[in-house]
């Protein structure tokens, strides 16, 4: 039987990546969903055809059921719209690649109809990542990670009999387009030079993420989720390349690493086929040309985010939530031109000082935690 998915935020980078690996591996498409980009939705669904298509802004779902009115595509919107795409009974893979806490629920909704989930949305496991996994166990979902950094681990870790055989998860960052700038640099940086990183191409939103380093924060607290295991037992390195992934360091001080070009269609595709391999879908990676692969600790010094997020992991409960809503909140406002780059950093702390964190027992804890730490840094 052809494998079916559905993809929520199938416009964004990873969506459209998601499609490369459908088209190629000739996976069929149930679902696919955004937010408000009527015009690439439209192109998509003529080309895969899938049984339904979701925009989250009602007027935009409005325009898309016009546009595909000469086709057997059903239109819906909203969150109610999002949740029935994550849970399509045709579809047996989730691609949950919508930025923001926002997906959240339809995960949540995706493994309680026991799908596969492809995990690209990391804000679900740093809100409320024991919820999730708990979830995950008593539904019997396959939750496989998509970031190249998880997927790396993942696939690190596939010959480990005993996860205490494991010493260390060391996760690699490229160090974003400030790497070895002063915080005295960094108070003058623009929007323009955020968002060019040197080795991905990836949304606005990550990749600012990038350039504060959060984006490994957020990382460091999902792995701590996704693979149960307490911070003392996660490292952040800094490799300018992206060729290395990451790395599992065992008990006997064997380190296992995967490797690979910087292309996010080889963890989609993981992701997609795994426990097997398919056939490739990116080029080669060859050693002899990538150069010299270099590693160095991360300055958290100049970039505060890192420290910010392995304190609220160590924190836990609801301090990571407050952590990811008051940096969504903070970028966003970064995005507008509201305030400076490093004003990101400061906007969270501020939050995770004065919002009080508690227990993380249910999805209105989360909830309250996040828009208390939005609120706090509009």
């Amino acid at each position: 039987m052809q494998k079916m998915i559905s993809i929520l935020g199938s416009t964004g980078s990873i969506g459209r990546q998601t499609l490369d690996v459908a088209r190629a591996c000739q996976i069929g498409v149930a679902a696919l969903t955004a937010n408000r980009d009527v015009v690439r939705l439209e192109a998509q669904c003529r080309e895969f055809q899938p049984q339904l298509a979701v925009l989250m802004d009602p007027a935009a779902a409005d325009d898309l059921r016009v546009r595909l009115a000469d086709t057997g595509i059903r239109v819906a919107s909203g969150m109610e719209g999002l949740l029935e795409a994550a849970t399509l009974p045709q579809a047996d893979t989730v691609i949950t690649a919508v930025v923001g806490s926002v997906g959240l629920r339809p995960t949540l909704a995706a493994i309680r109809a026991g799908k596969r989930i492809g995990l690209a949305n990391k804000e679900t496991l740093v809100c409320a990542g024991e919820l999730v996994m708990d979830e995950a166990d008593r539904w019997g979902a396959e939750i496989v990670p998509v970031d190249s950094e998880h997927s790396a681990i993942f696939q690190c870790l596939q010959g480990c009999r005993d996860r205490g055989e494991v010493k260390r998860l060391i996760l690699t960052a490229s160090g974003g387009p400030f790497w070895g700038k002063s915080r005295e640099e960094l108070e003058h940086v623009t929007l323009a030079d955020a968002l060019r990183h040197p080795n991905w191409s990836m949304g606005a939103k990550i990749t600012v993420d990038s350039a504060t380093l959060m984006n490994k924060g957020l990382e460091f607290i999902e792995a701590m989720r996704l693979y149960r295991l307490p911070p003392e037992k996660i490292a952040v390195v800094v490799h300018r390349e992206s060729i290395v992934h990451s790395l599992v360091e065992y008990t006997d001080n064997a380190v296992l690493a995967q490797l690979g070009v910087p292309d996010m269609r080889l963890p989609i595709e993981y992701a997609l086929t795994w426990p097997n391999r398919g056939s490739a879908v990116t080029e080669p990676l060859d050693l002899v040309k990538c150069g010299v692969l270099t590693f160095a600790e991360p300055d958290e010094e100049t970039f505060r985010s890192l420290p910010l997020a392995k304190e609220a992991a160590r924190r836990g409960g609801t301090a990571t939530a407050i952590l990811n809503g008051a940096n969504e909140a903070a970028v966003a406002r970064f995005l507008a031109g509201e305030i400076g780059f490093l004003d990101i950093p400061r906007l969270v702390e501020r939050a995770l000082e004065r919002v009080p964190a508690g227990p993380a027992d249910t999805l209105d804890d989360v909830f309250a935690a996040d828009e208390a730490a939005r609120a706090c840094v509009r």
